[in-house]
């Protein structure tokens, strides 16, 4: 009998959607499930976006350059102008949403066996693009005891290794909500010049910061022109997830150049979803204060009722959309499952993300979840309900 690769037995689940055959249970059951586990939003994509495409005049769907149409990428080296990041359009490559741009990336920089550093909790699926690509993540924790900052730089020095290709940030971070302040941004730029390695950012939530704290983009911060690599998306600015666009910029020539080489390889990104990403940037100024202002809203009422059952613990976040709880259990992919099969108040349950998924230390975060508050206010206050009167009677 043929045997499968030991890359793909090694690829892991989705701790995001590994739990979706229970959910789909629950709604035969009738129950109504209340979605905390997937970065969804439910805010509607800009209306230039969607008018793009449906008045759109093309004969034929055709390639675009492999690197992305012209005329959109001066359309986003304009918006990095625009947010003090120098950005020429020659300096960025349109992917096939900000994964690819992170395939890319890992293609681009590391070999096979190659290390790159990542404070954890980390997105999840950089593990699974880590074994695509033949590369091992090697992780520094950061703890909700402080808020999931970043480590001290001695923790970074003593794992690098003549192995050491990258450090990786996603910043506002993905499962913790944590905002990068300048001085960590100016603490890794450090690191990485001091030892020769690449910075890589996944800035894709960089539109969305609160408590008026600014997110400060690594190819702000003087020099590091040659070091720089941004992962980018309109999946989450946008809410236009399902358009699988995004982008790699950099300054260094032969990270794009080898960059375009794979990017060449699968062809072009698609052309509809350029289009209205094209249309997307056009997007005024008081859709991103209105949508920051709902996920404000969202985050305060979230974390006022996280805190007031006994036992939770909860990461602050002061960016994206998210938020890491530590519960009173021991196995959180346990309970989450219970929640979907066993568990409803009056007819309703709610649905999280496991965290133990977005750790690559054994052991790690099996007492946590990641929360999305992508829910409006008060489905957000039923699901903290719900949740609370899980933990009063579920038996590990």
């Amino acid at each position: 009998m043929p045997i499968i690769s030991t890359k793909g037995q090694l690829m892991p689940e989705s701790p995001i959607r590994k739990l979706v055959p229970f959910a789909e249970k629950a709604y035969k059951a009738n129950k109504k499930v209340y979605h905390l586990n997937i970065g969804q939003p439910d805010i509607k994509s800009p209306k230039q976006a969607m008018d793009a495409v449906t008045s759109h005049s093309l004969d034929v769907l055709a390639y675009t350059r492999s690197e992305g149409s012209e005329t959109y990428r001066m359309k986003i080296a304009a918006y990095y102008q625009g947010k003090n990041i120098p950005v020429d359009h020659n300096e960025v490559i349109v992917t096939t949403g900000g994964s690819e741009a992170l395939l890319f990336a890992m293609g681009s920089i590391a070999d096979t066996g190659d290390e790159i550093i990542i404070p954890e909790p980390f997105y999840a699926n950089y593990n699974g693009f880590a074994i695509a690509s033949g590369v091992k993540i090697v992780p520094v924790i950061s703890q909700i005891e402080d808020n999931f900052a970043l480590p001290d730089i001695s923790e970074f020095e003593k794992l690098i290794t003549p192995k050491t290709k990258a450090i990786l940030i996603c910043n506002p971070g993905n499962p913790t909500g944590y905002l990068y302040s300048k001085q960590e941004i100016q603490t890794l730029a450090a690191i990485v010049k001091k030892h020769d390695l690449f910075l890589v950012a996944d800035e894709v939530y960089r539109e969305f910061t609160y408590d008026d704290v600014k997110h400060y983009s690594i190819l702000e911060e003087p020099g590091m022109d040659q070091y720089a690599i941004i992962i980018d998306s309109v999946s989450k600015r946008y809410s236009m997830c399902g358009a699988r666009i995004g982008c790699l910029v950099s300054k260094n020539k032969m990270v794009l150049n080898t960059a375009l080489k794979f990017a060449q390889a699968r062809l072009s990104p698609p052309t509809f979803a350029q289009i209205a990403s094209e249309a997307a940037l056009d997007t005024p100024k008081s859709y991103f204060d209105q949508v920051t202002h709902q996920y404000k809203e969202r985050r305060d009422v979230l974390i006022e009722k996280l805190e007031e059952i006994p036992g939770v613990k909860v990461g602050y976040p002061k960016g994206a959309f998210y938020c890491i709880v530590q519960l009173p259990i021991k196995n959180s992919d346990a309970f989450a499952q219970w929640l979907l099969e066993e568990f409803d108040v009056d007819g309703e349950t709610i649905m999280v993300a496991p965290a133990a998924g977005f750790y690559s230390t054994p052991g790690v975060g099996q007492n946590q979840i990641r929360i999305a508050y992508v829910l409006n206010k008060e489905s957000l206050i039923k699901a903290v309900e719900i949740l609370k009167q899980a933990l009063a009677v579920y038996k590990e």
